[in-house]
């Protein structure tokens, strides 16, 4: 899962960052109102960790602008405000949970869990498709008795594809969404994590594979979600 932070404080900015990092998710980071949306309207985000008093635009107006947009990305709003109106104006807004500090670790974390549940495709516990099963919680992708571990970043390839099985990814896409927005990455990066997800699915005797569409991207062949 990709998370991204939006909180001008720096100390809690950081403590935020490396625990989500430990706790595996990947996760980024603005200090302003404007750079949070710029940054959030790319839609590449899993859920938005979004305070209220920012520089150059409150987190409420960006939550606003965000949801009239059209992103949906689920959003926890964190404040030291922790009046009901603003809870209720925060939750009208479009957030999906409101978060008061002071909060402990696991509390934040638990609430994450719970917003991002929101996103049918994110709780789900396995991913299948045709004979495979992709098992996001520890890295797993099972094709039958076989059973190989992925790589970070193969993973959530696999997953966006097996997701997306009717679609056809970009190398765009899969670079924004599975490197980030600012990435130095290039084609050659997905070219290379294709080609280990490829021998992969050799190992594991899949019937599933990895097809390039000429000049637009790839998709999954040989299978049925």
């Amino acid at each position: 899962m990709r998370i991204l932070i939006v909180e001008d404080e720096a100390r809690l900015a950081g403590t935020l960052l490396d625990m989500l990092t430990m706790e595996g998710y990947a996760a980024e980071v603005c200090r302003d109102g404007e750079s949070g949306l710029d940054n959030a309207m790319s839609g590449i985000y899993d859920a938005i960790v979004l305070d209220v008093m920012l520089p150059r635009l409150d987190g409420f107006t960006l939550l606003k602008r965000l949801r009239q947009a059209g992103v949906m990305t689920p959003v926890m709003m964190l404040t030291a405000r922790g009046d009901l109106n603003d809870r209720i104006y925060g939750l009208d807004s479009g957030a999906d949970y409101y978060l008061t500090k002071p909060f402990e670790n696991a509390e934040f974390l638990a609430c994450l869990r719970a917003v991002s549940r929101r996103q049918g495709d994110i709780a789900q516990e396995h991913i299948p498709y045709g004979d495979l099963t992709l098992t996001p919680a520890n890295g797993t992708l099972r094709c039958g008795e076989r059973c190989l571990t992925l790589s970070a970043r193969e993973l959530e390839i696999m997953r966006l594809l097996m997701l997306n099985h009717s679609a056809i990814l970009s190398k765009e896409t899969l670079l924004v969404k599975v490197w980030g927005y600012d990435t130095d990455a290039g084609d050659n990066n997905v070219e290379a994590y294709i080609s280990f997800l490829r021998k992969k699915l050799t190992l594991l005797r899949s019937g599933v594979s990895i097809a390039v569409v000429r000049r637009l991207g790839y998709r999954l062949e040989g299978g049925k979600a």
